[in-house]
């Protein structure tokens, strides 16, 4: 449901202006506060600094690159709670203090220790994967009136139309981190594309995993719903937005056995997890669209598109980042030399995800391009329906 800013305060969300404009009192500290057209933002999962994805997210938001958000609490539970004493807790609780002093926000354990939203509340949930339907539940018991959900949502179909329903009832909006389908190369490729009659799309998704059983073996364990519903579910979620793909509209799916790899391999805890180190496909549909997915863990930090006509030449190839984007990347990586490669390629579209998000969140303005929780359902699914298929076409 799209509430207004008047709406949401009449409904409970009325600032206290005898706070100060910036801070709040509580637990004993001054913390940040959302301000006038802000969100309160509760980031849900923050991960190990420089690994995580939430922690990126919280970076982006404590440096002020997304207006309408403010990080106004993190909530990990791993790193404070039972991986407190590992070294990428230890690392976490440094990066807690240096960000509690420089920046007033205040981390928790639980979403069981916040006190009520004083602003419209947006948690953005960035946990493990399997953890997603109970933090989604907690998060609209805490709440949130809106909710930014990391890819894929859940682990299951089944799970993830559990959690709509949920936020459904609650008249809660569950919108999607897709940052693809805002992204340059995405759109100039699609445009380009229109022109060339008989084009045909694929759509190329690099990672910079080193390519040695330790380094996939620790990457195939930490993403466990394998690659389909993690590193190429944003490329899925392009097929559904853009494509007209769906289970029901594909009519052949082919596995590119040439380029394509399939690996078992041991976790740090020793399981054995079998996942795709690399995979390329083509779908075509029963409405006569064709397209292309490329993903390989160890191909690197960047992704793009290419055009081909109807011979088969390629006749347009579109970078993230490109051009003007790499000196932008550059910084990043001076500024943030262990963190992983993907955030800053992607840097520009993380921001534009959460600012439009967040500012839906406060004003009830549609989220332009934002992937919402249907789309995600209809993603796993097709990410659920191609993952045996492309299993025995490798075996």
């Amino acid at each position: 449901m799209l509430f207004s800013l008047a709406s949401r305060r009449a409904a409970g969300f009325t600032v206290n202006r005898a706070v100060t404009a910036a801070t709040r009192a509580y637990g004993g500290s001054s913390i940040h506060f959302a301000k006038e057209g802000q969100a309160e933002v509760i980031l849900v999962g923050c991960g190990a600094p420089n690994r995580g994805m939430g922690w990126y997210h919280a970076v982006q938001m404590l440096e002020d690159k997304c207006p309408s958000a403010s990080l106004d609490y993190i909530v990990e539970p791993w790193f404070m709670g039972a991986g407190g004493d590992s070294p990428a807790g230890q690392d976490f609780k440094a990066w807690q203090d240096e960000t509690e002093a420089k920046y007033g926000t205040k981390f928790t354990a639980s979403l069981e220790e916040l006190p009520p939203p004083e602003a419209p509340r947006l948690a953005l949930i960035s946990g493990r994967t399997a953890d997603n339907p109970r933090l989604l539940s907690e998060s609209i018991a805490h709440g949130a009136k809106c909710i930014y959900l990391e890819k894929p949502g859940a682990p299951t179909v089944a799970e993830l139309e559990a959690m709509k329903n949920e936020a459904d009832a609650a008249s809660v909006e569950v919108l999607m981190g897709y940052n693809k389908n805002v992204c340059k190369y995405v759109r100039k490729t699609r445009e380009f594309a229109e022109t060339v009659p008989g084009s045909h799309v694929t759509f190329v998704s690099n990672n910079a995993y080193e390519n040695t059983p330790e380094s996939l073996g620790e990457c195939f364990e930490r993403n466990a719903e394998g690659m389909l519903k993690n590193m190429a579910i944003h490329e899925l979620a392009l097929l559904v937005s853009f494509y007209d793909v769906s289970v029901d509209n594909i009519a052949e799916v082919v596995a590119d056995k040439e380029f394509s790899s399939m690996q078992t391999l041991k976790g740090p805890s020793g399981k054995e997890y079998t996942d795709f180190d690399k995979i390329k496909f083509t779908i075509k549909t029963k409405t006569g669209n064709e397209v292309s997915v490329q993903a390989d863990r160890c191909g690197g930090s960047d992704s793009y598109a290419t055009v081909t006509d109807k011979s088969g030449e390629e006749v347009f190839r579109y970078y993230m980042p490109d051009e003007e984007d790499k000196v932008h990347v550059k910084e990043l990586q001076a500024k943030y030399p262990t963190a992983m490669p993907y955030f800053f390629t992607q840097d520009p579209d993380y921001i534009t995800v959460k600012e439009r998000v967040a500012k839906h969140t406060v004003d009830g303005q549609p989220a332009e391009g934002i992937a919402t929780i249907q789309i995600a359902i209809d993603t796993l699914k097709v990410a659920e329906y191609l993952t045996p298929i492309l299993q025995e076409q490798l075996k």
